[in-house]
């Protein structure tokens, strides 16, 4: 009982952690900040508990460009930008869109529950860094 007791805190701190982050941290970057709570967390302990939250929908997993994922506890329909120079990701204010209003009239047979769109580019901060050098 008391080890699944001190999972279910570990878990509900990462959570939070995202909750007050709009970053989009990658799972090193949550373990290097859960650390601080809980010395002793493994790397494993801190993914497990990351695709726990992603499986039941409490948290987003986003696989952008990179190969490392970035998760998000927005699980608000929202678009992403992700940044191929310093591989940050942010929120772009722009509406999300229903998977129907991309179809149109195309019938598919299955059922779509989501759609996934990331915009891919370099952030301004990164474009003035090039001018510069």
């Amino acid at each position: 009982l008391m080890a699944n007791t001190k999972f279910s805190k570990q878990r509900e701190a990462i959570k939070n952690y995202l909750a007050n982050t709009t970053d989009h941290p990658t799972a090193d970057v949550v373990y290097e900040n859960i650390q601080k709570i809980f010395p002793n967390i493994s790397l494993g302990t801190v993914y497990r508990n990351l695709n726990f939250l992603v499986e039941h929908g409490e948290i987003l997993k986003l696989s952008c460009d990179d190969e490392r994922d970035h998760y998000d506890a927005n699980t608000n329909p929202h678009h992403h930008f992700y940044c191929r120079c310093c591989h940050h990701v942010t929120d772009l204010p722009v509406p999300a869109f229903e998977p129907e209003q991309l179809l149109g009239d195309y019938s598919f047979p299955g059922q779509i529950d989501t759609c996934v769109t990331y915009f891919i580019g370099t952030c301004s901060s990164c474009i003035q860094c090039e001018e510069v050098s």
